[in-house]
């Protein structure tokens, strides 16, 4: 089935991972001001990497959505969520001490540590607790008192869209038309990759490239399960049958066409 891009564009949103990639990549202001509003503080944003990889010692890797860094050297990991699965707290443990890993260079004494934040914007109420925002903080057991290592992790809920700060920038990040945005920096610049035509094109171009790399992942699955012809496996992923079989020689000679 032949995809029209153009009509899948106008149905994105800043929770779709293409649309936000782009738009944050281009629109660093965009984190800037998301980041005030969520957090409440008055900061200056001085380099935005969108997803940004960072590897472990062992050669584990995680990808940040979105890695920001202050003006004061605040990190801060923003991660746009539609599947509550991605969202879950382990990977919240698990990025934070990414972010730890991977800013302190060698030598430094552990004290030189900058604030962090690890931020969730997720579609749903992960933490069910019907909420618009939770602030995890690490307590002192009986004590009531913070444990004051710098460590931030934020769930932002997305499907409280109020008349709140938040609850209207909420509003903005799942809104596909962008005539209906409510804050005028998100109208004009996310805005634009909606209407600008060669802005439009680029966002095209990169959902094309998307779709035919998972087409390319789902055709080599189905070589190496080697229950299937390959024009069967070219018709269904929408490949040229010689680019089918150029991939069962890439994975291995011993791969036959069914029959």
């Amino acid at each position: 089935m032949k995809i029209n891009y153009f009509e899948e564009v106008k149905r994105l949103t800043l929770l779709d991972d293409v649309f936000m990639t782009v738009v944050f990549q281009e629109e660093p202001e965009l984190v800037e001001f998301s980041l005030k509003i969520i957090l409440n503080l008055d900061l200056k944003v001085k380099s935005v990497r969108v997803q940004d990889t960072l590897v472990n010692l062992k050669g584990r890797g995680v990808r940040f959505d979105i890695h920001a860094v202050s003006a004061d050297g605040k990190h801060f990991d923003i991660e746009i969520q539609r599947q509550d699965s991605g969202a879950n707290v382990k990977r919240a443990r698990y990025n934070s001490s990414m972010l730890d890993a991977n800013i302190l260079l060698a030598g430094e004494d552990t004290n030189a540590l900058p604030e962090t934040y690890v931020i969730f914007i997720t579609e749903h109420d992960v933490l069910k607790m019907n909420e618009p925002i939770y602030f995890i903080e690490r307590v002192i057991v009986g004590k009531e008192k913070f444990f004051d290592d710098g460590a931030h992790i934020v769930y932002v809920n997305n499907s409280i869209r109020d008349d709140t700060p938040l609850g209207k920038l909420m509003h903005d990040f799942a809104c596909a038309d962008p005539d209906e945005m409510i804050y005028p920096i998100f109208f004009d610049k996310a805005g634009s990759h909606k209407k600008d035509k060669e802005k439009v094109m680029k966002l095209v171009g990169v959902m094309e490239k998307i779709l035919n790399e998972k087409m390319l992942d789902l055709a080599k699955k189905m070589l190496r399960k080697g229950k299937v012809s390959f024009e069967e496996i070219a018709e269904y992923c929408e490949l040229p049958l010689e680019k089918v079989q150029e991939l069962a020689a890439s994975i291995s000679p011993q791969i036959k066409e069914q029959t």
